[in-house]
């Protein structure tokens, strides 16, 4: 027992010290984190330094990554969301899977393999990364262009496409036969899942409420868990896989107030557990076979690539995109991704797909993430080298660029955060707001404000809500340590954004503008002016001489604000040197 306690301790001290040591020169070189869970992986199997040979027994594990990916897709999942995209979703999304499994299809039965594998190998190579894409796009600073949107949409209805392909799975291999009738079971998923559909919608948010009301955050995060476990143990019972149970369960919370706090709660199991799947991903590397099939897997890694990028390029070019747009959004979505990992392991596990074969596969898809930040780079290059595009190019797609999401963060939702809203509903502007307080979440939303529960002090709650293409964040939060706290996190993982934030006082303006803050407003100065005028043209004085008192009074204030900002700037550089 000590022994293999031990043994087990090893494993992780590796993993933990890979991840910390390899993962930071990727992010580095720009490379990405997948690409450095790969790396890591194949450093510590056996084909590497052999530090871990038990691979199975982590891999068990690891998939429980995958399951909270796909609650966090299931989340995301909202009708409202679609409905907006739904012409890009159906038509470009919808077109690029079916037409890319098709073809792959169609070359797999050329090349001798059985029907349910080549239906199997079309999907998963069909299916490109959505953590890998929406990464380099964030680096690039292009989510919210019109080649992100447009890559966005594919990557949603492949996100979508998953959840039946991993039945589809389970289909081909009849592991659904031994749990019930074949003729029955359909009807008894069917009512399982319009049962937990019911539960989500009338029965989580009350429940959800009770626990909140408890004020202990850890048995909140211990919900969160438990109900995407549970729904996945759910599933499976009735013969889906636990993937599709936890997408469930993230459909369930979509439409739930609570579901930015749930994901900020999620985010680490899901960060944790995901990089050790990929890294399970490459100590499954079979380098002798790579070796043994060098030129064959080479062929099938570029024909993979330039059929799917083909196959964007012209869908792009039919959804009226530039030729730019389309040939950059065909190299980014060139590559295929992570659920082709997880569906040919499932196809192999089950015997849908032969091993060999789904090694050979996932060889491809790991050699095709790796190359894509080179393609995506070089057809960048060759594009501002050779081609200008016209300006009449774009006038398509300007409404869709206009009306993209970018919002309001408000950050706090009491008496100040709620006449903002007010206000910026009135004129037009989007907005999305957190709060902590459970009542007051539930009245504002029953008013129909789009208020959520999450602690807004958390930058992993922001960046549920959105922050990585909002406008600008609005901190209205009554507690000032929180909004200090806040100020500079969204500084340090934003630089760029906006922030106009609520302050106490003088040195509390002049604090926030040091740690970062775009603006900051006294709350007890605003306080004080407005009284003072009432009272100062209740006692006589000309509308005109007051209002000039109050203006002067307020310039100087903030001029020493200024000034106060200025003086700790020289005791920072001063503690510096």
């Amino acid at each position: 027992m000590q022994e293999a306690g031990g043994h087990y301790l090893i494993d992780i001290l590796a993993i933990l010290l890979a991840t910390v040591v390899i993962i930071p020169i990727f992010h580095r070189i720009r490379l990405g984190a997948i690409l450095g869970y790969l790396f890591a992986g194949m450093v510590l199997g056996p084909w590497g330094f052999g530090v871990i040979t038990e691979v199975e027994d982590i891999r068990h594990l690891a998939e429980f990554g995958v399951i909270f990916l796909l609650f966090l897709l299931g989340i995301e999942l909202k009708p409202d969301k679609l409905w907006q995209m739904r012409k890009m979703v159906l038509g470009l999304g919808l077109g690029q899977v079916l037409i890319t499994a098709g073809l792959i299809y169609g070359i797999a039965i050329w090349l001798g393999v059985s029907n349910q594998s080549a239906i199997i190998i079309g999907f998963g190579l069909a299916l490109s990364s959505t953590a890998f894409c929406l990464k380099l796009l964030a680096e690039r600073g292009g989510i919210s262009t019109v080649m992100g949107r447009m890559s966005f949409s594919v990557l949603l209805l492949q996100d979508i496409a998953v959840v039946p392909l991993l039945a589809l799975v389970s289909y081909f291999a009849g592991g659904s036969q031994d749990i019930m009738e074949p003729s029955l079971q359909p009807v008894y998923a069917i009512l399982v899942l319009a049962a937990l559909l019911f539960a989500g919608r009338y029965l989580l948010n009350p429940v959800l409420g009770r626990i909140v009301a408890s004020q202990d955050a850890e048995v909140f995060i211990a919900m969160a868990v438990l109900l995407v476990l549970g729904v996945a143990w759910i599933m499976q019972s009735v013969g889906f896989s636990m993937a599709l149970g936890a997408f469930v369960a993230g459909v369930m919370l979509a439409e739930s107030h609570y579901r930015h706090q749930i994901e900020a709660d999620i985010l680490p199991f899901r960060g944790i557990l995901l990089g050790l799947f990929f890294m399970t991903v490459g100590m499954g590397i079979d380098f002798s076979l790579l070796w043994d099939r060098l030129v064959d897997i080479l062929l099938l890694t570029w024909g993979l690539m330039t059929l799917k990028c083909l196959v964007v390029y012209v869908l792009s070019r039919l959804s009226s995109a530039r030729h730019d747009i389309a040939l950059q959004n065909g190299a980014l979505l060139s590559q295929s991704g992570e659920f082709g990992f997880v569906l040919f392991g499932f196809a192999a596990a089950s015997g849908v797909l032969e091993k060999q074969l789904g090694d050979i596969l996932t060889l491809v898809i790991a050699l095709t993430m790796v190359l894509t930040p080179f393609v995506v780079n070089m057809t960048n290059w060759l594009l501002l080298r050779f081609y200008t595009p016209e300006p009449s190019e774009d006038e398509d797609y300007a409404e869709f660029v206009e009306a993209s999401e970018e919002h309001v963060i408000l950050a706090g939702f009491g008496r100040v955060g709620a006449r903002i809203g007010t206000l910026l509903g009135a004129a037009g502007v989007p907005y999305l707001a957190l709060d902590m307080k459970q009542k007051r979440v539930k009245d504002a939303r029953a008013q129909g404000f789009p208020v959520f529960f999450g602690d807004a002090s958390k930058v992993k709650v922001l960046q549920a809500a959105g922050a990585d293409h909002a406008r600008m964040i609005v901190v209205t939060l009554d507690d000032p340590e929180q909004i200090d706290r806040l100020v500079s996190q969204v500084r340090q993982f934003y630089p760029d954004m906006p922030i106009h934030a609520r302050a106490r006082d003088r040195k509390h303006c002049a604090d926030l503008i040091t740690t970062g803050a775009t603006s900051a407003v006294s709350e007890t100065l605003e306080t004080s002016l407005r009284l003072t005028e009432e009272i100062l043209l209740g006692s006589g004085v000309e509308a005109e001489k007051a209002s000039r008192v109050i203006d002067e009074f307020r310039d100087d204030y903030y001029s020493n604000v200024v000034q106060k900002v200025a003086e700790n700037k020289v005791v920072l550089g001063e503690l510096k040197h």
